[in-house]
């Protein structure tokens, strides 16, 4: 069976800056077993699976998968499948937007006028609420900061399960040294404001435990964003739009545009680039 790959860089403000993403198509065949399988070959944060919809609405199914499980959503993978699509199809229901089919329902994405931006709507969280106490202790834990540190906290998920603590400032949000390994699965997300004028509004992380119980840092989050964006204009953000960096501590250079609609939907975009293409065979 030849399937065809596409290798997508997402979020990044230059090529290799951002998360990247493999994506790909022809695989309507492979069970979930051939799915996983060959994400964990990748060995990327995530691999789609670039399929036909089931839902008269959508344009595109996509199927998103980590080295262990399979997500119902996930941001920068649905960026970097939308542009497959686009780049393959390019015919959507309406003139400028698309809709995608996952396991979280369906998702509306807008192409930028520039060619390389798109954008999701974020979509509803599965859960938005104030952590345990025993929940926040463990996160502060983790982080290795005073709990005196945490300006705010909140379950933000929508999909992968994100706490989001927020701190005093992007330089804190930097400092941070989280734990090398955790005895269970935790998704931590933080957020601190730059100074006015600065590179970007927030610094964002992502922390998070891989399948082997590592920690690890992924370096550009849409989904992390889209929940953080929803709890930030939520409370009353002034202004409509803001821009967040992550991947710093990385050596990466992402960048993530939050919008806040006129019709209350807040939508995450960045940059979406293709940088290699291609086939391979099972």
């Amino acid at each position: 069976m030849a399937l065809s790959l596409h290798m997508v860089d997402v979020f990044g403000t230059g090529p290799f800056r951002g998360n990247p993403v493999a994506v790909i198509k022809g695989g309507e065949e492979l069970s979930t077993d051939d799915m996983q399988r060959i994400t964990r070959w990748f060995n990327l944060s995530e691999t789609t699976f670039l399929l036909p919809p089931t839902d008269p609405a959508a344009d595109y199914r996509v199927r998103i998968f980590t080295l262990d499980r399979e997500l119902p959503f996930a941001g920068h993978p649905t960026l970097g499948t939308c542009r497959v699509w686009l780049d393959s199809v390019g015919q959507s229901h309406k003139a400028d937007e698309v809709v995608q089919e996952c396991g979280a329902g369906l998702v509306t994405l807008w192409r930028g006028a520039d060619g390389d931006g798109l954008a999701f709507a974020a979509p509803p969280m599965l859960r938005f609420e104030p952590p345990t106490e025993d929940e926040l202790t463990e996160a502060v834990s983790f982080l290795g900061i005073a709990a005196d540190e945490v300006v705010d906290a909140s379950w933000v998920d929508n999909g992968p399960g994100w706490l989001a603590l927020k701190v005093g400032s992007a330089e804190r949000v930097l400092a941070i040294e989280p734990a090398r390994s955790w005895p269970r699965r935790i998704d931590v997300g933080v957020v601190g404001p730059h100074e006015p004028g600065g590179v970007a509004d927030f610094e964002v992380r992502a922390l998070l435990t891989d399948q082997l119980g590592s920690i690890v840092e992924d370096p550009v989050t849409g989904s992390l964003n889209a929940s953080l964006a929803q709890w930030i204009f939520g409370e009353g953000y002034p202004g409509r739009e803001y821009v967040a960096r992550q991947g710093t501590r990385l050596g990466r250079d992402g960048r993530v545009f939050a919008r806040h609609g006129e019709d209350g939907r807040v939508w995450i975009g960045g940059q979406v680039r293709v940088h290699a293409a291609g086939e391979f065979s099972l």
